[in-house]
């Protein structure tokens, strides 16, 4: 068998084929015939060719030419696989005894080489009759079949696989069951993979997959539009002795029409017992005796029981089997005695569910008066029932309720009319146009009327008719006629109310609307109490104010009196102190020279003192400057101003305090340092002090503890400790001015900080002092570290 030759080059009007172009010789003497197919220029165009020698022989072609030269099915397979190959797609198909094979030329858009050769051999042709003679029985049985390749590309197809698939065959042939273009769902409406379809499985395993149902989307054709069409395919994998080449023959049957047909059938059904309960009503009939008689068509539709099951009794084995007796007995009563039958009873659906139905018969006389049969109805009363169920309960849910509501709201008035008649507070309530509709007897009391005097009164020209110094007060500027207006609520803090006597009642009100359901303002209450009391602790408080500022000028007096007044003699005291003791110390008696000791030590203490009241005095008087610093920074400060203590005491100073805080820190470095002095002094007897201080971020704050091992202080003592001038222990024993904590409490609140203690007698002190955190410090973790002196945080 000979091979398919595909060879490129541009296709031109310069240069046409096969004359100029380098490889004409070769062409040319091809013993097969090629074809240069070249694409329609524009719409209503036909395909062109150009053959060689060998197809100008086999076609009786004379040159250039129309592609509709060849015969018509080999010209249509062509036109169909000529279109692929434009595409980028090389076909492979047989036609008119041909095997074509069908491929794009590089580098153009426009043209395709077609390469045949003749299909030859007895054995050919009789493989070709047995497939022609097998497609054509299908294709008289209705049948589409499609023969694949051992690829799985089609290459051969029957007219009605081209027609139940809507393609002709050049159009089928050279495709696979993966070509994108074909669109196949499950019947469920999810897509069927490739290799999930019939006959790329028949091919993998080797096995015949029987009656796969699918829809395969068919292309439109002219005015058509594309539709879906459902198949049921067969793919056989070719055996020994099969009519096709090694590969899969697809048959296929459309089942469209049989699917909506039967899709119609279902939607009736669905239809007439829809009807049925819709219709809320069953019509049937039975025999002048009483029997059940066939057919039955709503009772079939609304119970789902056929035939033989309803026929003779079987129609009660629908009704509940606790009505059944009852019915039967009603039944055979009316058929005996030619009554009128009604009852009631539960009749089962066709999905199991009981519904109380409302039994009607009577019977259809002859002419002659012969009963000919009976007629009767059952009527869906379940709306009625659950309708009457829900009426039932609706009304005693509203007696419940109503009679509930009438004790609330018993005990709402009775609540009202207590709390009204007890509150300290005046309470009067105003309609739209200002008159009044009730006062508690606060109001009456306070306003000085009797009770019910004010009521139907417009209380603005009755008790809030003037300023309190006498000025007129209109209608318009008042608060309570504003509220009356614009439905907003209004507090005030400072007005008055005129008493019936015509004395000014100082008062603050709260005035809060009343707003009914279609949003409009229909009254207000008007909450009002006296505040005589407190204009009165106000002026008070304002007087001790005055009086606290006038005290606090006359502190800041003081200071600068003992600034300047008091520390000049002192230093002159001082000096002729110190120059009496140098000149004559020794000279004199011991007495003399203890006497002059005595006057230095009071000197010192004087001159602490004086420093000590001027520190106190000016916390608090002077802005911060506050800037953002490390408290390890200011611990460092604190060490070296309680070095010498700590070498005269054997003493160690520990901290860990890696947070910033936002202070002033000269003022922050005296507090603290206080706190270290103090604990560093008050140790018990032959121990060494120890001083931990530790600090932990709270929220917005820091918070510093300064630990010691000290003596302790009684409970009973911590908040007097922070008291100027307090001292708990003798100067003799614990030298001091008994102010370095006062000190350190105020610096601290004024930083915004607490300080306060925690202690225990004999086993130490705790100062906890809370500091404003840096807006950048970073949480303190609470782990211990500890170091040398030059580290600077053990001492």
């Amino acid at each position: 068998m000979s091979r398919a030759v595909t060879v490129s080059a541009p296709w031109t009007p310069e240069r046409p084929w096969p004359l100029e172009w380098p490889g004409a010789a070769l062409l040319a003497a091809l013993p097969d015939p090629v074809l240069w197919l070249r694409a329609p220029d524009g719409e209503g165009a036909a395909w062109t060719l150009r053959p060689n020698a060998a197809a100008t022989r086999a076609f009786g072609l004379a040159g250039e030419g129309p592609l509709s030269a060849l015969d018509p099915d080999l010209a249509a397979h062509l036109s169909g696989a000529a279109a692929r190959a434009v595409a980028g797609e090389t076909a492979q198909l047989q036609a008119g005894g041909w095997a074509l094979t069908v491929s794009p030329v590089g580098g153009e858009e426009t043209a395709v080489w077609a390469h045949l050769r003749a299909a030859s051999g007895r054995e050919e042709r009789e493989e070709a009759e047995r497939l022609h003679f097998a497609t054509g029985l299908l294709d008289r049985l209705g049948l589409g079949v499609t023969v694949h390749g051992a690829e799985g590309e089609i290459v051969a197809a029957n007219t009605s696989a081209e027609r139940i698939l809507g393609l002709t065959q050049g159009e089928l042939c050279g495709r696979t069951p993966g070509d994108p273009r074909w669109q196949v769902t499950r019947l469920s409406g999810s897509p069927l993979s490739a290799e999930d379809r019939p006959a790329l499985v028949a091919l993998r395993t080797g096995e015949p997959q029987r009656d796969v149902p699918m829809w395969v989307a068919r292309p439109g054709s002219g005015d058509e539009p594309p539709e879906t069409r459902r198949l049921s395919v067969t793919a056989l994998p070719a055996e020994p002795g099969d009519p096709w080449p090694g590969g899969v023959a697809a048959i296929f049957r459309d089942d469209t029409q049989e699917e909506r047909l039967r899709a119609e059938l279902r939607l009736s059904e669905r239809r007439y017992r829809s009807l049925v309960q819709a219709s809320t009503q069953i019509v049937w009939s039975a025999a002048s005796d009483g029997v059940i008689r066939a057919p039955q068509p709503q009772w079939e539709a609304f119970t789902g029981q056929r035939p033989s099951e309803y026929l003779g009794g079987g129609w009660l084995d629908a009704v509940h089997p606790g009505d059944r007796e009852r019915t039967l007995r009603a039944w055979s009563r009316a058929v005996r005695g030619g009554q009128t039958y009604e009852t009631e009873h539960r009749l089962r659906r066709y999905d199991g569910v009981y519904v109380p139905m409302q039994v009607r018969a009577v019977q259809v006389r002859e002419d002659s008066g012969e009963v000919a049969e009976w007629i009767g109805t059952h009527r869906d009363v379940s709306f009625q029932r659950a309708a009457e169920d829900a009426l039932e309960s609706l009304s005693a849910d509203l007696e419940r309720r109503m009679a509930l509501r009438s004790q609330e709201l018993g005990e709402v008035s009775h609540f009202l009319a207590v709390l009204l008649n007890s509150a300290g507070e005046g309470i009067f309530g105003l309609d739209a146009e200002g008159r009044n509709t009730f006062v508690n007897p606060a109001a009456s009391q306070l306003l000085g009327y009797e009770e019910g005097e004010l009521l139907g009164q417009k209380l603005h020209g009755a008790i809030h008719h003037r300023h309190a110094d006498g000025a007129p007060f209109e209608v318009t500027q008042c608060p309570i006629h504003g509220t009356l207006r614009d439905g907003q609520e209004r507090r005030v803090v400072s007005d008055v109310f005129w008493r019936k006597g015509g004395e000014a009642l100082p008062v603050s009100y709260v005035v809060t609307p009343i707003v009914g359901e279609e949003g409009a303002v229909t009254g207000a209450i008007v909450m009002f109490q006296d505040v005589t009391e407190q204009l009165r602790a106000r002026q008070d408080l304002e007087e001790a104010l005055e009086r606290l500022q006038r005290s606090n000028a006359e502190l800041e007096q003081f200071a600068r009196v003992a600034s300047h007044d008091l520390q000049e003699p002192l230093r002159t005291l001082g000096s002729y102190a110190e120059l009496l003791s140098r000149r004559y110390r020794g000279r004199l008696d011991a007495r003399a020279d203890q006497y002059l000791e005595f006057m230095l030590g009071a000197v010192r203490r004087m001159r602490s003192l004086l420093e000590d009241l001027l520190a106190f005095s000016r916390v608090g008087r002077q802005a911060l400057r506050l800037r953002t610093v490390g408290l390890h920074d200011l611990l460092q400060e604190v060490a070296a101003e309680v070095a010498g203590a700590l070498e005269r005491s054997g003493g160690e100073l520990e901290w860990d305090t890696p947070g910033q805080v936002h202070v002033q820190p000269s003022l922050v470095v005296q507090a603290m340092t206080h706190l270290v002095a103090n604990a560093l002094k008050f140790h018990r007897p032959g121990v060494a002090p120890r001083v931990e201080v530790r600090a932990r971020r709270w929220g917005k704050w820091v918070s510093i503890d300064i630990r010691d091992n000290g003596i302790g202080i009684e409970a009973e003592y911590h908040e007097r400790v922070f008291t100027i001038f307090q001292r708990l222990h003798l100067r003799e024993r614990y030298p001091g001015n008994g102010i370095g904590l006062a000190i350190s409490r105020k610096i601290v609140e004024a930083h915004g900080g607490t300080l306060t203690l925690r202690s225990v007698p004999g086993e130490g002190s705790t100062f906890t002092l809370t500091l404003p955190a840096a807006g950048t410090g970073t949480p303190v973790t609470g782990t211990p570290v500890t170091g040398e002196i030059g580290a600077g945080e053990t001492l």
